[in-house]
């Protein structure tokens, strides 16, 4: 998957449609683990977008990766990388994480995601260059995201395992971050059969390790139904086609740039659908978050 990078209208808009998507799970989230343990919710979503998946490519004429074609063995080495890397390992640390942590520090470290891509990308993905321009805009909207979700997210509920928590969520950024390298560095393959097949792996290795350690759920509630359907058909099925193809057009550090608006949307969804109280500085985090992608992302033309 080494297309060149273009960054057109089409990238431009995944990118916010991704934000908004994701933006969404903290609350999907929320509503799953009142009635799942964070390995089920994890296998659960997992499943259930490898089964939408699955089903769509096939009801479009298309397949799975080949594994006797041409680096076809390749490619699913780099299905099971994004499985465990964009799927099984970060969704399972998020969603035990969210058991023991604010929202607000869960949200923040979505937005480290950019600045560990930007030094991976530099050393592992043959075009892919770093300048003053892009580290600047990196901080600045790193500095937006801490901005939105405030300083006081950062203290301590108490908690025991708050500490071992937060380097959870700091793991699933992590993990993120290298899933982007892998996807970026496989072969050229089918959008759609790339995503299926590392869902299909992900959760071939989920479903057994869930019901092991947290056996078969009891009866839960309505929210905590709808909330899994959620995150298994949106931010898990749709949004893995929608980041392959962005990673493999626009390259891995202009998808990462979406982890500056997660939290963005988090805020929006809370206040229209929880009823949440919308914070004083969220229009300035706004301003500094999108002058960050700005900066590090537009390419400014010289006049002369």
């Amino acid at each position: 998957m080494t297309a060149p990078n273009t960054r057109g209208l089409l990238n431009w808009s995944l990118l916010l449609l991704l934000g908004m998507i994701w933006g969404a799970s903290f609350m999907g989230s929320k509503y799953a683990l009142t009635g799942f343990g964070p390995f089920t919710v994890a296998a659960i979503r997992i499943a259930l977008g490898a089964v939408a998946l699955t089903v769509m490519i096939y009801a479009l004429g298309r397949r799975l990766p080949d594994w006797s074609g041409p680096n076809g063995k390749r490619i699913w080495l780099h299905c099971l990388g994004m499985a465990l890397f964009s799927n099984a390992i970060p969704f399972t640390l998020l969603s035990w994480g969210q058991l023991h942590v604010t929202s607000g520090f869960a949200g923040i470290t979505m937005a480290v995601v950019p600045l560990l891509v930007l030094p991976l990308a530099f050393f592992l993905v043959p075009g892919e260059q770093t300048n003053l321009r892009k580290i600047i805009g990196f901080c600045i909207g790193f500095a937006g995201t801490v901005v939105l979700i405030g300083v006081d997210a950062l203290d301590l509920s108490g908690h025991d395992l708050e500490g071992l928590a937060r380097l959870a969520c700091v793991g699933a950024a992590c993990c993120y971050a290298i899933g982007s390298i892998i996807t970026r560095l496989c072969p050229p393959v089918s959008n759609m059969g790339f995503a299926a097949g590392a869902l299909l792996l992900a959760s071939s290795l989920m479903v057994p390790l869930a019901l092991f350690i947290e056996g078969v759920p009891d009866a839960p509630a309505t929210e905590a139904i709808w909330g899994v359907i959620y995150l298994g058909l949106f931010p898990t099925a749709l949004a893995t086609i929608m980041l392959v193809t962005v990673i493999n057009s626009a390259g891995p550090s202009f998808l990462s740039m979406v982890n500056y608006q997660v939290p963005v949307w988090a805020v929006v969804f809370g206040v229209l659908l929880l009823g949440e109280t919308l914070p004083g500085r969220f229009i300035w985090a706004l301003a500094l978050i999108l002058l960050g992608l700005a900066i590090s992302q537009v390419r400014f033309r010289r006049i002369v």
